[in-house]
């Protein structure tokens, strides 16, 4: 029987970092709010201190620029939370493919002094679970030399590689507090719907997803209901999965790995979403440099990669990190699908952007925004999907894919876009 914990107070746990170390705070749902708040509290006693961390969810605490000299923020995805911090200089973004983070971690260069990370209670056998964020949190655990944990009975249970033994923890802070959500179905509009009717249109039964964040990966999974037999191996899973696993749209039976499971490395949406994987054997969530390697995507037959983009020009590049210079997310996992699609018996790498942002300012372009980063190149692209249609661009030159493009912007820029390509290509 497993011997009882003594939790300790945030100071205390806390008093365990020191000048100049790196930590890793763990993230999306699972960012141990309650513990970064006590963090800002011990800045006093402490320099240079660089925390690591991707997509924090709810009040960092300590981004702001009275906390710049005591911590260097380097973050390996931006999410809402630091972007101000990131454009005012006070933090630091690392561009790295999601699957290689964990490899990152394993460095010298990039090693782990302490992990700060959110867990459900330990069971009856000791052992606590990571919850809905396994992703890079797995690895941050296993290299760290010192951890801490914020334990919460909110925190799911999942099935996985997310488990680990409360014996391994040097401080356990316990904080009863809801976890950070996500409203992707609130977005989704009547673009959003008529860009997942025609992704719906091109996924076959027993096809295997994978759904990027958003509105149009939601947008998706609401059109796939007269689906048979689908499968998911993928980065994240959202609300949307729940209807699709619970009428047996979903039920992973003819995927070549791990079949009969929905195979993810972070859930991210509503309380709903989180107690339905709690203890549900169906769901594993597991490491991510396993989940988003390339040469295990393309094993699954018919991999369909779905991810989104800020901008697309007109040969096939892909904006969907920055805009210009102003970093909006991170590379992440989409590279990571959309080659591992791509290398699939079947697969389909599909980019999905609506034609125009809310203001009516057009996205798919002739060039890219100055300085903005390239996360898909042209070369590994096939499908790009609008609201007006579907534009497949493998194998095509610069002048073929730059006609299936303008086919499928909005209307009102087809113009502009026609005229630009007359005076890039001539005979256009």
């Amino acid at each position: 029987m497993f011997t009882p914990i003594k939790y300790v107070s945030p100071k205390e746990a806390l008093s365990l970092i020191e000048s100049n170390q790196r930590i890793y705070v763990h993230g999306s749902a699972q960012t141990p709010t309650f513990l970064l708040k006590h963090l800002a509290q011990e800045a006093y006693r402490l320099q240079n201190v660089e925390v690591v961390s991707i997509s924090v969810y709810g009040d960092f605490h300590i981004d702001g620029p009275e906390f710049r000299e005591h911590f260097k923020i380097n973050s390996l995805f931006v999410s809402a939370s630091i972007r101000e911090a990131v454009k005012n200089g006070h933090a630091d973004y690392v561009p790295v493919f999601l699957s290689e983070i964990p490899e990152l971690f394993r460095k010298d260069f990039f090693a782990i002094d302490v992990a700060i990370v959110q867990v459900s209670e330990p069971d009856q056998h000791g052992y606590c679970s990571l919850g809905v964020s396994v992703d890079v949190a797995r690895s941050a655990v296993n290299t760290a030399r010192i951890l801490i944990a914020q334990v919460n009975p909110q925190v799911p249970r999942t099935h996985g590689d997310g488990m680990i033994h409360a014996s391994r923890f040097n401080a356990m802070v316990y904080a009863d507090e809801p976890l950070h959500e996500a409203l992707f179905g609130e977005k989704v509009g009547d673009n959003e719907r008529r860009i997942g009717a025609y992704i719906a249109e091109m996924i076959e039964d027993r096809s295997t997803l994978q759904m990027g964040i958003g509105a149009i990966p939601d947008a998706v999974l609401s059109c796939l209901t007269n689906h048979k037999d689908l499968g998911v191996h993928t980065e994240m899973c959202s609300d949307g999965i729940i209807n699709l696993v619970e009428n047996d749209v979903v039920n992973n039976k003819y995927k070549k790995i791990h079949p009969n499971k929905t195979v993810s490395s972070f859930a991210l949406g509503t309380k709903k979403l989180y107690d339905y994987v709690n203890d549900n054997p169906a769901f594993a969530f597991l490491d991510v440099d396993y989940v988003n390697d390339p040469h295990v995507i393309r094993r699954n037959d018919r991999m369909v990669s779905i991810n989104s983009a800020i901008e697309v020009d007109l040969t096939g590049q892909v904006g969907a990190d920055s805009i210009g210079v102003y970093q909006f997310s991170g590379v992440g996992g989409q590279m990571d699908f959309m080659r591992g699609a791509a290398l699939s018996t079947g697969g389909k790498p599909i980019i999905a952007i609506p034609s125009r942002t809310a203001k009516g300012i057009a996205r798919l372009v002739p060039t890219l925004k100055p300085g903005a980063g390239v996360v898909t190149t042209r070369a590994h692209m096939h499908y790009v999907v609008t609201e007006y249609g579907v534009a497949y661009l493998f194998g095509k030159n610069l002048r073929q894919r730059a006609k299936a493009l303008i086919n499928i912007a909005h209307p009102d820029d087809r113009e502009m876009l026609e005229r630009n390509c007359s005076e890039r290509f001539l005979k256009f």
